[in-house]
């Protein structure tokens, strides 16, 4: 019959004792031979009136056309769904099952027929075909499927290539056939929008015939998963916006991963639009934004390549009137969701040419305003849109949007707030480095400083030219370990320190030691730990302090845990020096070794901080000789040096600030320099002045003879009446005249206001008073004081 079907190990079964089955026994012919207890109480009939009948006198007239397979022919088994017609006249819908007797031959001797009432399968095909759950069955012998209206065969239907005969579902479906396991099956099809597929979970069961335990079929039942596996989307999209938004401390960066983010996983196009201030790492009115609000595009993007959507482009200023739904989020600081049925919206768009057509085109339709606020500071908003292919936003969208942009703008304050103190470390930075190089003829000068280019932000890295006197040139450079306006401010501090440490003229090893016991001192006042003791170097500062004579070419150099410099000498050789390094300053207690390197003229020194050479793939055994090799190549001038040095060892954005500090000797000469000894012995004076003046003679500086011999007189004087042997007397022509008397005793005169009646007291401050400056520095053998006046003009 057309309803026959192989039986499931699901359907129901006849709950009556095995006594009482309806059970009959029928000849080969269709006879009637055998009626059970059970058979009289569900047809009425005994034994005796029906055995010896046909079975099909049995049936129902009207269920005639559906049993006609009632009659058993061979020896197969069969089952069915029929009517048979009771005692009493009326129907009675059953399910039947006939097996075969066979004989020691194999031959059919007759059937076991036994009957369950019908109305338990009619429930099944009932409650099957009525199923809100789409439910479907598959046959293994046809290869047909019998789907329940609920899964219907159109677009919503959650079997998707059933009806193609191919494609996963189906392999799944045969995988669960031939292995007799049941299987879940995920399935995902286009939505509303992009970010809205449909979504089923697809159950899956061998069904098996229970007389022989053979898979027949396979059973399968879909859930719309749809609102559980959006909710993972916005789960997935959350935990991505952790990873993706934020990643640098750059405003405009952050803005585009955040648009980059949410397209197309939540909206067709984003634009991010920030308050100017906010982009200058300046801080914008707490509170909600006024009514018409001028902001600046800082990042956007879209579906299509290119962003053609685009109304506004990367850096323009835009205003919003009061009324359009991002000025109204900025007002209220809450988001809005608005669309084509908001007459703001359409007024808003059509009081924007480029806007208007932007949505003509594209079909723009539905979009969510949401203000980028953080601290309690608004900074600007993020706006998501949907086009014509796409469905409306709707609430749960404007939740998402809502938590990726308050992500989003701890990001974009976080880079604020760099960008203000990057901003206000490198205004510091650049006012305490110097702007120009002062005037000097020891060395000629080139130097290069780089800020880090990654997030660390700016650093302590410093240098510095210091003239000294006797045409003597101090070359400092230093790093203040850390970044920031910390390190920024201590660099200024030490460099303060070094150059009024410079002016006393102390020697290398000896003002290191001052440094380092003012670092020490800095250390007390600004860090204090717990138990009252701060720990040493807690400042971490280097240094390295070079004082270079151009007279006796003689380069004197200490460090305080700093890189040596190189030297590139005239020859092609480049060797970096060798320092007898010490502690880093602040520790305290330990000495500072000096070495002297006598450098030939048109000597090269290289002096830099450690971002220069360190990098986190290398050590500073290869950045040394990068830096050498880099120093050996031939190059037109010493700035040309400086890009060729930084060009070879550093990347395009280093990861630590850099200074770099480059020198190349100069010397004077015999005729530029002239020098004597003096006895200890008062009438030498005028025989001094007399040397003087013939030098300057020789020079062509005869305007200059009456303050040089006034001066040689008071400090050779000075000399011999308070000084030690050996005294010394030595002029220096240069772009100054210099007038140097040194004597064995390192007792530092100093100007005082002589009386009225005093004989003494008034000689160094006549010389004050004639040159342009004078002075006193400590020499290992004593004391040299010198005096400076201007060459004559003319």
């Amino acid at each position: 019959m057309d309803t026959s079907r192989p039986v499931s190990a699901e359907e129901p079964r006849h709950s009556a004792h095995p006594g009482d089955a309806a059970t009959a026994t029928v000849s080969p012919r269709g006879i009637v031979t055998g009626w059970s207890e059970g058979a009289r109480r569900l047809l009425g009939y005994r034994a005796s009136e029906v055995v010896g009948r046909a079975a099909v006198a049995l049936l129902d007239a009207t269920g005639v056309p559906r049993a006609a397979g009632f009659v058993p022919v061979g020896s197969q088994e069969w089952s069915g769904a029929t009517a048979l017609r009771h005692r009493d006249g009326h129907r009675v819908e059953l399910v039947l099952r006939s097996s075969p007797v066979l004989d020691g031959d194999d031959e059919t001797l007759g059937f076991v027929v036994t009957a369950t009432p019908g109305h338990d399968l009619r429930m099944v095909e009932w409650a099957y075909a009525q199923s809100s759950v789409a439910m479907s069955t598959f046959t293994t012998e046809t290869g047909r499927w019998w789907p329940n209206p609920a899964a219907g065969d159109g677009d919503g239907s959650p079997y998707p290539d059933v009806l193609d005969g191919e494609g996963e579902f189906l392999r799944h479906v045969r995988l669960v056939a031939e292995q007799a396991v049941p299987m879940r099956y995920e399935y995902w099809a286009p939505g509303p929008s992009p970010s809205r597929e449909q979504a089923w979970i697809i159950e899956m069961w061998p069904v098996r015939d229970p007389g022989t335990d053979r898979v027949c079929g396979v059973g399968t039942a879909a859930f719309d998963s749809s609102e559980q596996h959006w909710a993972r989307r916005r789960l997935a999209l959350l935990n991505e916006a952790g990873a993706r938004i934020g990643t640098t401390l750059n405003v405009e960066r952050t803005a585009q991963e955040l648009a980059d983010l949410a397209v197309p996983g939540l909206a067709d196009f984003v634009s991010v639009d920030l308050l100017d201030s906010v982009t200058r790492g300046e801080e914008p009115a707490a509170g909600p934004v006024g009514t018409d609000v001028v902001l600046r595009r800082v990042a956007h993007q879209s579906a299509a390549p290119g962003v053609p959507e685009a109304a506004v482009a990367l850096g323009a200023v835009d205003t919003y009137p009061g009324f359009s739904p991002p000025a109204r989020c900025l007002s209220t600081g809450r988001p809005v969701l608005s669309g084509e049925d908001d007459p703001d919206f359409v007024r808003w768009i059509s009081g924007h040419e480029a806007r208007s057509a932007t949505v003509r085109t594209y079909g723009f339709h539905s979009i969510m305003a949401v203000p980028l606020r953080a601290r309690g500071v608004t900074l600007g908003v993020a706006v998501f849109a949907r086009g014509s292919s796409s469905g409306r936003f709707e609430q749960d969208d404007l939740i998402l949007a809502e938590e990726l942009s308050g992500r989003a703008a701890v990001g974009v304050d976080n880079a604020r707030r760099y960008t203000r103190e990057h901003t206000n470390a490198l205004t510091l930075q650049h006012s305490l480095l110097p702007h120009g190089l002062p005037r000097q003829v020891a060395v000629e000068v080139a130097y290069r400083y780089l800020p880090a280019g990654s997030g660390a932000g700016v650093g302590g890295d410093w240098f510095d030219v210091v003239p000294l006197s006797g045409t003597r040139v101090a070359l400092v450079v230093g790093d203040v370990v850390g970044h920031g306006l910390h390190a920024s401010a201590t660099m200024g501090r030490l460099r303060t320190a070094v150059r009024t440490l410079a002016d006393v003229d102390l020697p290398p090893d000896e003002l290191l030691t001052h440094l380092d016991d003012l670092v020490t001192h800095l250390t007390y006042d600004d860090e204090s730990v717990p138990g009252g003791m701060p720990s040493a170097g807690e400042i971490g500062a280097t240094c390295l302090y070079a004082v270079y004579d151009p007279v006796s070419r003689v380069c004197t150099i200490a460090s305080a845990g700093h890189p040596p410099p190189a030297v590139l000498y005239p020859d092609g050789r480049v060797t970096v020096v060798r320092l007898s390094p010490g502690p880093l300053l602040g520790v305290g207690g330990l000495p500072f070794e000096a070495t002297e390197v006598e450098l030939p003229e048109g000597s090269l020194l290289a002096f830099y901080t450690d971002g220069l050479v360190e990098a986190r793939d290398h050590d500073i055994g290869l950045g040394l000789d990068r830096l050498c090799r880099a120093l050996a190549t031939p190059v037109p001038s010493l700035d040309v040096t400086c890009e060729a040095v930084l060009k070879a060892l550093l990347p395009d954005t280093p990861d630590d600030d850099v200074a770099l500090l480059l020198a190349r000797t100069r010397a004077l000469h015999t005729d530029q320099v002239a020098a004597w000894s003096l006895p200890a012995d008062p009438a030498i004076v005028a025989d001094a002045r007399a040397q003087a003046s013939r030098q300057l003679a020789v020079w062509g500086l005869q305007e200059a003879a009456f303050v040089t011999e006034l001066v040689v007189s008071e400090l050779v004087t000075n000399a011999i009446r308070y000084g030690e042997v050996p005294i010394g007397l030595r002029l220096i022509r240069d772009r100054t005249l210099i007038c140097e008397v040194s004597d064995a005793s390192s007792t530092a005169p100093h100007l005082r206001r002589a009386r009225t009646y005093d004989e003494g007291g008034r000689g160094l401050h006549m010389v004050a008073q004639l040159t342009q400056g004078w002075g006193t520095r400590q020499t290992s053998t004593g004391k040299t004081i010198w005096a400076e006046q201007p060459l004559p003009t003319g």
